[in-house]
């Protein structure tokens, strides 16, 4: 399909709907933080007590935050000359639709609303719909035929640009998108209503491909290609099947916690290995009693003058535990509340098999089954003495975990949020296959405004969700710090990655249900994302705080 000239001052619209929006968002931070903080420095009490309040604020700039990442996403095509008439649809209901949730009411969750009246903006949200840009989208953004002509170019196979503007992250993305097609997708439905692990065979080819070093410095084996590069393969290994995706995860904190804070000797002895595929990580954080509340870990590192440190407690929830090869440790070593004592350990243990799967002295692990989000399998790991050599300490410091931690949050929350845009991907694409093949009443279902309706905000939301993501790699890699950017990627594209999943279960109607078609796992897999890596409620709180925080 040949490339048509935009709408005459299209961009100019976007971008002027985008500088209203972020004038709304600082209404809105004002308008918050005097609830909160009434004496000009935060409450914890109130912050908690106004907690829906709080988190409204974050899903709003959350929002804003997608739009603007999608003006910009457009921006760059128009200048390379790759901006079309079907981008322009995509941004005219993506513009639409969130300009009219902001006005009208925004979803934090499936139940929870969140208005302008619940923060005090109804004047300000008024005021926002009538001005001449937000009232145009309003008016033709999200239509129904603006709707209808978008699914009419994906029936002719139309798809948005992808292009990064770089020839090699291009290149990576190609490469990963053939290994997912090729390697991936055919088997993962096979394997998930198994319940096995993904082969040995595809985690070796994954190694080959570099998977588990993209983030690692070349000095130690790795490609040293960045966290924008760490998303496109994510995203593109996720699309095939997510427990593909999340391979990288435990390589990708495992590699972040020993370069930014290990001593050289840690670095010589483990990155190499990660980069390679040769040493597997897994993380060994959450427990039982505290979930996301890392600061309460019970778990207890005591020294021995024999063995070095010796670990004793639980730990939930622990991914990938039997088959790999190092733990990293979240343990206690001072005997004082909150996160100043705790350390990290780098926990050297032995590759579990089938039929034995922990066989290490100290430590044993019970499997936790799991709805979806297999081929590594969940664990419950208990820990009864299990030796740590005294060089096991990350960094050589102790009661430094916690913090030690926090930074690698960042990385993985945005690996995260580019997994689950490519879930939402994938939804959309079996969606859009299944409505195309499929026929009722003598039409494909495609050609039923509530399907299409469908799988427009489907693609819309998926496009939104991957530029912010990006935003997201794009700050981290410039060394700036990134939670508040980290936290919205992963909210949104994990919302958007169980919207489509559910959106294409319900375009396949009862077939959807059935465990023979591949949606039905992509469902279960899409529906853990809002919850691992911290909880929707937990990123709305980092982003609400951490804007609060910066309101003078």
């Amino acid at each position: 399909m040949t490339v048509q000239a935009l709408a005459p001052g299209f961009l100019r619209k976007t971008a002027d709907a985008v500088d209203a929006c972020r004038d709304y968002v600082r209404q809105a931070q004002h308008a918050c933080h005097g609830v909160v903080a009434p004496g000009g420095r935060i409450d914890s009490a109130l912050l908690e007590a106004e907690q829906r309040r709080v988190h409204g604020f974050a899903w709003i700039a959350t929002v804003v935050e997608g739009l603007a990442q999608l003006h910009g996403w457009a921006a760059r095509l128009d200048l390379a000359g790759r901006l079309g008439a079907g981008e322009e649809l995509l941004l005219r209901i993506g513009f639409g639709e969130y300009l009219a949730q902001l006005i009208g009411g925004l979803p934090m969750g499936q139940n929870e609303i969140v208005r302008p009246v619940d923060l005090g903006l109804s004047a300000a949200a008024a005021a926002l719909a009538e001005l001449p840009s937000v009232r145009w989208f309003l008016a033709e953004g999200q239509t129904p035929q603006v709707r209808r002509n978008l699914a009419d170019r994906l029936a002719d196979g139309w798809r948005p640009d992808e292009t990064l503007g770089d020839a090699t992250l291009d290149m990576v993305r190609d490469q990963f998108r053939r290994f997912s097609d090729e390697r991936i997708a055919p088997g993962a439905h096979g394997w998930h209503l198994a319940d096995v692990l993904i082969p040995d065979e595809i985690v070796a080819e994954m190694a080959a491909l570099g998977v588990f070093g993209v983030c690692i410095d070349p000095e130690y084996g790795g490609l040293g290609l960045g966290k924008l590069a760490m998303c496109v393969v994510s995203e593109e290994l996720s699309r095939g099947w997510i427990a593909a995706g999340s391979l990288g995860t435990r390589s990708e904190i495992a590699g972040e916690l020993i370069s930014t804070n290990g001593t050289l000797e840690q670095k010589r002895r483990w990155l190499p290995g990660i980069a390679s595929g040769q040493v597997l990580p897994t993380a060994v954080f959450t427990e039982p009693d505290t979930g996301s509340d890392l600061a309460s870990v019970r778990t207890r590192a005591v020294r021995d003058e024999a063995q070095g440190w010796l670990i004793i407690g639980s730990k939930t929830w622990i991914t990938h535990a039997s088959r790999s090869d190092l733990m990293t440790v979240l343990a206690r070593t001072e005997a004082v509340a909150g996160h100043n004592g705790l350390s990290m350990f780098l926990a050297a243990k032995t590759r579990g098999a089938p039929d034995n799967p922990f066989s290490d002295p100290g430590l044993s692990g019970s499997e936790i089954p799991v709805l979806g989000y297999r081929g590594m399998k969940e664990y419950v790991l208990t820990f009864e003495g299990f030796a740590v050599s005294t060089d096991g300490l990350l960094g050589a410091e102790t009661g430094a975990g916690f913090r030690q931690l926090m930074r690698t949050f960042e990385g993985a929350r945005i690996q995260t949020a580019a997994r689950a845009v490519g879930v939402a991907r994938n939804a959309f694409d079996i969606g859009l296959r299944y409505a195309l093949e499929r026929r009722q009443f003598g039409k494909v279902l495609l050609s039923f405004p509530r399907v299409s309706d469908k799988l427009a905000m489907m693609l819309v939301e998926t496009v939104i969700a991957r530029e912010l993501t990006y935003f997201a790699a794009r700050t981290k890699d410039a060394g700036d710090r990134s939670d508040i950017e980290a936290g919205m990627a992963k909210l949104l594209a994990a919302r958007v990655a169980w919207s489509n999943a559910d959106a294409a279960v319900q375009i396949h109607g009862g077939n959807g249900y059935a465990l023979e078609y591949e949606i039905s796992r992509v469902l279960c897999d899409a529906r853990i994302l809002n919850i691992f890596e911290g909880a929707a409620e937990i990123q709305a709180s980092v982003i609400g705080r951490g804007l609060l925080v910066r309101q003078v």
